[in-house]
């Protein structure tokens, strides 16, 4: 089969989601990633499309496989259904490590979703290791009303609150993250985004301090909303907050109709059983491989 293989462009994005959600729909028969996910990737500041990403395309014009590699530590291979088992998973695997070794880099990182029997050999079989785990976690959608310590208080996400909610984030998530997200990266995968959905993203207010964030992104013509970040300050933890931020997000969900609240949380946080206390539970996960180089 004849296949061409060039940089991505931002007018690929719609296309590349395609062939994210066909493998979602043939591993868990539904779509859960967001629409405008690869877009905002493609954005991200330390990505140079002609160097750092690749697309192939089979004779038909259809977006087969596609690679990407960010900042020379992280990378993903995606590779569409219906063209499993002709070795494009080797050759994109084969060029990501070529292109992270041009960053000079000791190590390369990517994800692999459970269900990728494939593609989990595939890795396996190179070496890669078991860094870390990723869960899908949900819960029913329900009416009940957020139960909050006194002197705080529960809003609607407002124009203003971009900066000082980064900070908050970006101060819970130095805990486990490998390296701080400066404002215009962060802001590019979260705010600025156009599934960025104000109303259901809460804050968390302590006077006039901003002491908590859950932020969603809306999922169209989906029976899931999707928080894609929490974060509590440090200071004002073991209060219920993150509790009440879910529930608060959890009812005006369920005023739009949807069934389910979810959100991913990652083996380095150590937050899984605070999220399983929390009434949540695992929908499926993924798993992180790493590699020496």
């Amino acid at each position: 089969m004849d296949f061409t293989r060039r940089p991505a462009t931002l007018d690929d994005a719609a296309a590349i989601h395609q062939l994210i959600a066909a493998a979602e729909r043939r591993w868990h028969g539904q779509v859960e990633a967001v629409p405008d996910a690869v877009a905002a990737d493609l954005r991200r500041p330390l990505i140079t499309l002609d160097l750092d990403t690749l697309v192939v395309e089979a004779a038909n014009g259809e977006l087969a496989a596609w690679a990407w590699v960010h900042g020379g530590r992280r990378a993903q291979v995606d590779v569409h259904p219906s063209y499993v088992g002709l070795g494009l998973g080797t050759e994109l695997l084969d060029w990501v490590e070529r292109r992270a070794r041009e960053f000079g880099t000791d190590w390369l990182a990517q994800t692999v979703d459970d269900a990728d029997k494939a593609g989990t050999e595939l890795v396996r079989s190179r070496g890669y290791e078991v860094l870390a785990t990723n869960w899908l976690l949900e819960r029913p959608v329900d009416g009940a009303e957020p139960e909050l310590s006194e002197g705080l208080t529960l809003r609607p996400f407002a124009p203003g609150d971009e900066r000082i909610v980064h900070q908050v984030v970006q101060d819970a998530f130095d805990e486990w993250q490998p390296r701080r997200h400066e404002y215009d990266e962060w802001a590019r995968t979260t705010v600025e985004r156009t599934s960025f959905d104000p109303e259901l993203s809460p804050v968390a207010v302590a006077g006039d301090e901003v002491v908590g964030a859950a932020l969603s992104l809306e999922l169209p013509g989906s029976p899931d909303a999707y928080v894609d970040q929490l974060a509590v300050r440090r200071d004002f933890r073991g209060r219920g907050l993150a509790r009440a931020l879910l529930t608060y997000t959890a009812q005006r969900a369920g005023r739009r109709g949807k069934q389910t609240l979810m959100l991913w949380t990652h083996s380095g946080t150590g937050a899984l059983a605070m999220y399983e206390r929390l009434g949540m539970r695992v929908r499926r996960s993924t798993t992180v491989y790493r590699i020496q180089l």
